[in-house]
């Protein structure tokens, strides 16, 4: 893009230097938009910015045409300055590419000691069950507190919801609590039916690149496990990069026109205000991803192999865009109402969803599934900021977990079961593997030491 502009500017004002120079000007503007917003103090974005971005998109506007008047309307040669230019951009190159290379260096040279616990031995036990396996659907409810936290501290009785999920057979653990306080942390240790703490120890409490914690959410012991026993492998994909997509998946499914990347370089551009006012709005996305998500979950029954569908439903955790009907909630309403009523809208919309798809699975399958209804970690991450660290278990870690068994399974689970125990118990009544319980314990750790591991007191 930055070749086609320049040429075109060349063609039109015949200037070499002066068209490189009001290129890179143009480039320099457009996408340090975003990080210029960033920097304005809040009440400022809310009340005068955000809604429309006239006044800094209109300061942009005035700037642009300022400096590239001046520049053509400059007598001197523009040598000196577009070979600055071009010099500055070589070395910023250059830069980039050498921090890019250490980075990878280091991450390659952590990544010789790290290796992922496995449990091949029990991939090899058979199972009795013949044409009779279960379709198997865990299903993450990002962020979604348990029920005495949301009475507790938002004054919402989700009593309806949790009553309608045991009428339907669930044994929902009322004293579950998540693992780890984040979700990649959380989902890693769930999926691979272990603790990692011992990342540790292979890695360094120093280390901070997520790469490790990234490949553990992509070849995980659940669906290897289940692969083997013949299950046909759905992942249902977030905009969250390290669940967007998985390449061990059999079938995936997400609704996505760019990558979570591609969406936070854009949302940095002066183009992403521009593309709001011409009606687009990213979060729409995100409204229609989980739609769709569903529509997909409920046809899943219809697939004649017996399945594993992942789905990391990034609700009721923000963006919020959906209203407590499901209809889509633009910036401005966002705005004009606080927090706790745009994630309970949230969270009362998800239950109608979630008991809609029950009742379709149900019904479309031939044999009874298992479901697990689970969320990641409770409330969000303002509230650890705000608490000191001994009430972390009562306000972060307790979480949503239910499960759809039959009596004999439901006899296994216990109320304070937590997430790296769910497939264990699944496993050792589907296809009779011996996995040992796990203590159920909370950890949590600093953004600056992902990996230091520290572990939530129950007192």
């Amino acid at each position: 893009m930055v070749i086609i502009i320049f040429w075109a500017l060349n063609k039109i004002i015949k200037n070499i230097n002066k068209a490189a120079v009001i290129a890179s000007l143009f480039f320099i503007l457009l996408f340090s938009y975003g990080h210029f917003l960033s920097i304005i103090p809040n009440f400022l974005v809310d009340n005068f910015l955000i809604y429309n971005h006239d006044l800094l998109l209109l300061a942009w506007g005035i700037l642009l045409f300022f400096l590239t008047s001046i520049i053509l309307n400059a007598r001197k040669s523009l040598n000196v300055l577009s070979t600055y230019l071009n010099s500055v951009g070589v070395i910023l190159l250059l830069w980039l590419l050498i921090c890019v290379g250490a980075s990878e260096y280091k991450t390659k040279s952590a990544l010789k000691n790290f290796e992922i616990k496995n449990f091949n031995s029990f991939f090899t036990v058979n199972a009795n069950l013949g044409d009779n396996l279960p379709d198997i659907y865990y299903i993450i409810l990002d962020e979604y507190a348990r029920d005495d936290i949301l009475k507790e501290y938002y004054n919402f009785d989700n009593s309806k919801f949790i009553n309608y999920l045991k009428s339907k057979g669930f044994y929902v653990a009322s004293k579950s609590r998540a693992n780890y306080l984040k979700s990649e942390h959380s989902l890693a240790s769930s999926l691979n039916m272990e603790y990692i703490n011992y990342l540790n120890d292979s890695l360094g409490e120093n280390y901070i690149k997520r790469t490790p914690i990234n490949l553990m959410l992509q070849d995980y012991q659940v669906w290897r496990f289940l692969k083997a026993k013949g299950y046909t492998f759905i992942h249902l994909g977030s905009f969250w990069q390290p669940t967007s997509y998985n390449k061990y998946a059999d079938i995936n499914y997400n609704y996505q026109l760019m990558s979570n990347f591609s969406w936070a370089l854009f949302g940095t551009t002066a183009v992403f205000p521009i593309s709001r006012k011409l009606g687009f709005d990213y979060r729409q996305e995100q409204w229609q991803r989980v739609y769709y998500k569903f529509n997909k979950l409920a046809n899943i029954p219809e697939i004649d192999e017996p399945t594993f569908a992942f789905a990391h439903m990034i609700i009721p955790h923000p963006p919020f865009v959906f209203d407590n009907d499901g209809n889509f909630l633009t910036v401005e309403e966002r705005l004009s109402r606080d927090k706790d009523k745009n994630y309970l809208d949230q969270l009362i919309f998800i239950n109608k969803k979630i008991s809609e798809l029950i009742e379709k699975i149900l019904r479309k399958s031939d044999k009874p599934p298992v479901i697990i209804l689970q969320s990641d970690h409770g409330i969000g991450p303002l509230v650890l900021r705000e608490n000191p660290e001994k009430l972390l278990l009562k306000i972060r870690t307790p979480i949503l977990n239910a499960y759809y068994l039959d009596d004999e399974g439901k006899n296994l689970l216990y109320e304070t079961i937590t997430p790296v125990n769910s497939f264990r118990i699944i496993f050792n009544y589907l296809f009779d593997t011996d996995f040992e319980l796990l203590p159920d314990e909370s950890y949590f750790s600093t953004p600056s030491h992902p990996y230091k591991f520290i572990k939530i007191n129950d007192n």
